[in-house]
């Protein structure tokens, strides 16, 4: 008797610890799955801090609604980390400048859906900049004596602010690079808006810029365009792109380009300086490609 209630012991404790595996495995495939279920979503920084924090969580709530799950939407503080982010599969989309994109296709095969439209195209340009106290017209007027001017380009990854530009100077024979170049002085400020106001403040003869980031700087009273003046404009370049990694199904691609497509809340739309969204191909930025190829940025 007493061997008998030994093995039903035994054999109850068994059944118990077994229950209990079950339930933690059960858990962890709870957990596993809902964590698969939240949309990363990455995004470079395209205005200041505190209109960014606005629309980001407006932008987060309405994809949530709109994709039937939770999304995450973070700020990055530069272009790097946003590509970083892609390539190591931290997120699953990505707000990215155009040669960003291009870095990410090539080392992640990242995928444009989406791009903004400004004032209905989905094109912008980039700009030379100067402080209308000066008396340069044109870029050519600017680089009659190099060595007299400091000039500042904004984040190294920037396509308008730095690529762009860079291959410009470097067709006229003055730049080669931050390190070797005919220039007084050359300087990165980072982003699109310290530029503007770099050359605003004359801290530097001349800038390179986002022309759309420009208009929208002009347009809420940011800078001053009676202070300055555009004396070189780029061929047009295609919007920044909206990508994903290539692992994401068609079905919520297609969710996401529907919802972009039908914002129209004003505090989002601005903080990408754009009137809508449009859909987008990664073929629309083979010209910003071969720019890299040329540069060496990525290889052909």
């Amino acid at each position: 008797m007493k061997k008998y209630w030994i093995t039903a012991i035994l054999l109850s404790l068994a059944i118990v610890l077994a229950a209990c595996g079950s339930a933690e495995e059960e858990n962890t495939e709870q957990a596993t799955e809902s964590a698969e279920e939240v949309f990363t979503i990455g995004v470079i920084p395209a205005q200041t801090e505190g209109e960014m924090e606005e629309a980001m969580d407006k932008l987060q709530t309405y994809l949530s609604e709109e994709l039937d799950r939770e999304v995450k939407l973070d700020v990055y503080p530069n272009y790097n980390g946003v590509v970083e982010a892609m390539n190591y599969d931290k997120i699953d989309m990505a707000y990215l400048g155009p040669l960003t994109f291009v870095i990410a296709n090539e080392n992640s095969n990242a995928q444009a859906i989406l791009t903004s439209l400004v004032d209905g195209e989905p094109f912008y340009r980039s700009y030379i900049i100067t402080h209308v106290d000066n008396p340069w017209n044109s870029l050519e007027d600017l680089l009659e004596n190099p060595g007299e001017i400091d000039f500042a380009f904004g984040d190294p990854n920037s396509t308008s602010g730095s690529l762009i530009p860079s291959i410009e100077l470097k067709d006229r024979g003055v730049y080669e690079s931050q390190q070797e170049n005919e220039f007084n002085s050359v300087r990165n400020t980072s982003s699109h808006n310290a530029t503007a106001l770099t050359v605003q403040n004359k801290q530097v003869d001349a800038g390179a810029i986002d022309s759309a980031i420009y208009n929208q700087m002009v347009e809420s009273g940011a800078i001053d365009a009676e202070q300055i003046k555009t004396i070189w404009e780029s061929e047009e370049l295609f919007q920044y792109p909206w990508a994903v990694r290539d692992s994401i199904d068609e079905e919520t691609v297609e969710k996401l380009q529907e919802a972009f497509l039908a914002i129209e809340d004003q505090v989002i739309l601005d903080a990408f300086g754009a009137s809508g969204f449009t859909e987008a191909t990664t073929e629309d930025y083979e010209s910003i490609k071969q720019a890299a190829i040329k540069e060496g940025i990525i290889e052909e």
